[in-house]
């Protein structure tokens, strides 16, 4: 099995269960769909990404292709996730606020002028800069321990009854 996917899905996967209980700490009610949202403390993405980094650099180097190749992948996912999602996110909410907006001037329209949206648009898409950074201190750790967790081959001897 490759040891730096199972590492980086591994850590995907810790940093979504770890939104429930920080979810809970901020509004004191467990939500367990906190584990299949977008956005929120820590970020999976970032934490997934930098999980691979940190278990490539310290397996290859972090002088070698694979390490730079890992480490531009983390930078471009973590820039995204606080820029364009996070911008995404910021228009689906004026959005809604929007619609709402129309709902409240065309209360006193004839019913067939008024179609409601049945569903909102998501919100959580992207990530502040501090759940981006939560993300990737959570995933240099776990790929570091990762890499110090992974089997080793016993040492040759150069006599063989030592």
């Amino acid at each position: 099995m490759n040891r730096a996917l199972t590492t980086a899905v591994f850590t995907i996967g810790l940093a979504q269960l770890a939104k429930v209980p920080l979810a809970y700490q901020q509004t004191g009610r467990w939500d367990w769909s906190n584990a299949f949202r977008t956005g929120g403390m820590p970020s999976s993405h970032s934490a997934g990404v930098a999980s691979l980094a940190a278990y490539v650099g310290l397996k290859r180097g972090i002088t070698s292709v694979h390490f730079a190749t890992a480490s531009m992948l983390g930078l471009i996912v973590m820039f995204d996730a606080m820029g364009i999602r996070r911008q995404a996110g910021i228009i689906a909410t004026e959005v809604n606020e929007l619609g709402n907006t129309v709902a409240q001037l065309a209360e006193s329209a004839p019913p067939y002028i008024q179609a409601k949206r049945q569903k909102r648009l998501e919100e959580r898409l992207g990530h502040l800069p501090e759940e981006v950074l939560g993300g990737a201190l959570m995933g240099m750790f776990t790929g570091a321990f990762s890499y110090v967790m992974e089997p080793r081959p016993p040492k040759r001897r150069w006599l063989p009854w030592l």
